[in-house]
């Protein structure tokens, strides 16, 4: 077991980030031993990492933070960093190395107060480690302010400081922050690596794996929730039903109230599972009793954290509903195959009756307008067009054809 195993599909990436440990690892011993440095290093100080969603960018991110971090006695021997056991791996990986943050957002967007407080610890000498690594992993939210206060400590940063963004494209961060980083691309792992790590990693079994992995197109994240959470199953069942439920406008508009319901209590269960504990833990830290009345002057400590978990619910229901979304766009493109006879894997074979009524009922022209009809809401809701309209023009759309 090595940091690298949990880095699905990327094995060009892999090399890439294993020779820039390796130097790293030879650039820390050059300087404490006063030697000079060598020229050519494929180390430096700021990664951005970019691939489709699922494709492992952070993944990637955590295990170079975890080989930078490597302690093994097999470093001076020759060996690769990032062994896995060590001290310096094994508390990178589970999130507790005091030199490696992690940076990762429910809300909507990442702040200039909150990029601050992480350019201001970018600029510490390591603690234990070998390096101070920042892991920004959403760094396509950062608002416009922010970016800006990045760039400076990404133009200037600290000797033995490293910052590792992660964002779907080279176009979601800014131009000036992109052309300081070294450029990473992942793409999109096989369907077999992916079964393979849900059996090996997850204990799952090899038919639901093979099964997750394929209606997720590779997407490691949404496989291994699709494997192992009965709601997952349920909810994407619910949503593959819709283009046979829009015959008509009643159905349309039912259609899209469900969806809406749908991502609606989903964002309500995840809250559920940290919001409470948030809450009582704030509650404890500032002093308050079980059950009794909180200390005077915590009143806007609290606000504070309802409006912080206010908008993470908003986030949530969002991204739940993005994900229907993609759901419907597979459904449609599994259908184009269809009707085109096309070689390309079904990924939808659990729903293979739906996927010949909607293909035998329907031309390749409509098949592609549902798809654009998709895609469309999609972007109506990223210009804060309310869900529920937007889904319901989308749904009126699918029945039209």
């Amino acid at each position: 077991m090595t940091v690298w195993d949990d880095l699905v599909g990327q094995d060009r990436v892999r090399e890439q980030l294993a020779a820039a440990a390796k130097d790293a690892d030879a650039l820390v011993t050059a300087v404490s031993d006063g030697k000079p440095l060598e020229q050519g290093s494929k180390m430096t100080h700021a990664w951005l990492f970019t691939g489709p969603p699922g494709s492992g960018r952070s993944t990637a991110a955590r295990a170079f933070a975890a080989a930078l971090q490597c302690t093994s006695p097999d470093r001076a021997l020759g060996g690769e960093p990032g062994c896995g056991f060590c001290d310096g791996c094994h508390t990178s990986l589970i999130g507790t190395h005091a030199d490696v943050q992690v940076i990762r957002t429910d809300l909507l967007s990442i702040g200039v107060k909150e990029t601050r407080d992480l350019v201001r610890r970018a600029q510490l000498s390591p603690a234990v480690g070998r390096w101070q690594v920042i892991v920004m992993e959403d760094a396509d939210r950062l608002t416009e302010g922010a970016g800006n206060v990045l760039l400076k400590a990404v133009e200037e940063p600290a000797p033995r400081t490293v910052w590792m963004l992660c964002a779907p494209s080279l176009e979601d961060v800014l131009p000036t922050i992109r052309s300081r980083c070294r450029h990473l691309t992942l793409g999109t792992p096989p369907v077999e690596a992916v079964a393979d790590v849900l059996i090996r990693r997850d204990g799952v079994d090899p038919e639901r794996a093979h099964s997750a992995a394929r209606a997720t197109q590779g997407h490691i994240g949404r496989a291994r929730r699709l494997a192992t959470d009965e709601r997952a199953r349920a909810r994407r069942a619910a949503v593959l039903k819709v283009p046979l439920r829009i015959a008509d406008v009643g159905g349309c508009l039912k259609a899209a109230q469900e969806l809406i319901d749908t991502a609606t209590d989903d964002a309500k269960q995840m809250a559920e599972e940290v919001d409470v504990k948030e809450t009582e833990d704030l509650k404890a830290a500032l002093g308050g009793v079980a059950g009794g009345r909180m200390p005077r002057g915590t009143a806007g400590a609290m606000k504070e954290l309802e409006d912080k978990q206010k908008r993470r619910k908003t986030r949530t229901q969002r991204d739940s509903l993005d994900l229907a979304l993609t759901e419907l766009t597979g459904f449609y493109r599994d259908v184009l195959a269809l009707q085109l006879g096309s070689r390309i894997a079904i990924a939808n074979v659990d729903v293979q009756d739906s996927l010949d009524r909607v293909a035998e009922s329907s031309t390749p022209a409509q098949t592609l307008r549902r798809i654009e009809a998709v895609i469309a809401c999609r972007q109506a809701m990223d210009r804060n067009v309310a869900p529920l309209l937007a889904v319901e023009a989308m749904t009126m759309s699918l029945r039209a054809g």
